[in-house]
């Protein structure tokens, strides 16, 4: 299911019946099945956390995670600092902020979608300049 360096280990699950009221925070994998009315956030801000919100899911809150598989319906900002996936039956209803997008037919977003690039890790210079040493010709 994810091929691209995500974790694919489900550590939590808030089942069907369930209906949470307040925020959320979770580490590793996380799947919604239930109802989350405040935010979903991963708290260990790793670039593996996994979030599946399933088909019969509802989420009412921002959603903050590095991977997200959206199969449910979510109303609030989306941010995936990884990979988002909106499979056939997701609806994101509100601005969506992702680095890689895979969107597949039937899915919908009413919203702005922000693409945010990874950060480019800062570079090594080409040369250095310096002061040469004394008594040294150049």
């Amino acid at each position: 299911m994810f091929g691209r360096n995500a974790k694919s280990e489900i550590d939590s699950l808030i089942g069907i019946s369930a209906r949470i009221e307040g925020d959320l925070v979770f580490t590793g994998g996380l799947r919604i099945d239930g109802e989350v009315h405040g935010n979903v956030i991963a708290g260990d801000a790793a670039a593996d956390s996994v979030l599946i919100v399933s088909e019969h899911a509802r989420i009412e809150g921002e959603v903050r995670c590095a991977n997200l598989v959206v199969n449910g319906h979510i109303a609030g900002t989306v941010r995936s600092t990884e990979l988002l996936e909106l499979q056939p039956k997701g609806r994101i209803h509100g601005d969506v902020h992702y680095r890689l997008l895979e969107m597949h037919g039937g899915a919908l977003v009413t919203g702005k979608l922000t693409h945010e690039a990874a950060p480019i890790p800062a570079a090594e210079p080409v040369f250095h300049l310096g002061v040469a040493a004394e008594g040294a010709s150049a």
